[in-house]
């Protein structure tokens, strides 16, 4: 029965390790937002009434969950869509989702940010939207050229990794650079 066990755990921690190493599941690692930054990017989200913020590669949910507390306390409708294409972390997303306080303003997506058609989630493609970004600096103009084709006018909040080709509105130091454009 013990080897039984020890045979079932190995094998789940190696389907964990296979889903997170290789970039056929996903091409950006798993990097969580530094939570000391958290407040930073908190402040730069500039969260607002009927505002849409989308997490692209959302990770573990701590921008969206944490963004969706703050709303809740300051009594704003604001929309938190997380976007992921990891199978455990979706589930993770998922899991927390489900002891959130503000659930009803979270929405959890499996998908490819890269192809992934936004309109299905927000209708008003001009309505304030901000794109929430922590993902390699070699991917951003890929996730950006998508996004940016559906909305015209959104924002976007890039954590450690500047977008070079949007102007600048500010720059934040904490831990690690937080931009807002």
């Amino acid at each position: 029965m013990f080897l039984f066990i020890i045979c079932g755990f190995a094998i789940c921690l190696f389907v964990i390790v296979i889903l997170f190493a290789f970039p056929q599941f996903s091409p950006i690692p798993y990097f969580p937002s530094n939570k000391k930054d958290m407040p930073l990017i908190l402040k730069a989200l500039n969260l607002q009434d009927d505002q849409t913020i989308i997490d692209l590669g959302a990770g573990d949910g701590i921008v969206v969950f944490e963004g969706a507390l703050l709303a809740l306390q300051k009594g704003l409708n604001t929309k938190f869509i997380a976007l992921e294409i990891n199978p455990i972390l979706v589930f993770i997303l998922h899991i927390h989702k489900l002891f959130h306080p503000n659930k009803k303003n979270i929405k959890i997506v499996m998908g490819d940010m890269f192809t992934y058609r936004f309109s299905s989630l927000i209708s008003n493609r001009y309505s304030l939207t901000t794109f929430y970004l922590y993902i390699s600096p070699w991917l951003i103009e890929k996730a950006l050229k998508n996004v940016s084709s559906q909305f015209p006018k959104a924002t976007y909040v890039s954590y450690f990794y500047p977008i070079k080709k949007l102007k600048e509105k500010k720059k934040v130091k904490g831990v690690h650079f937080v931009y807002s454009y």
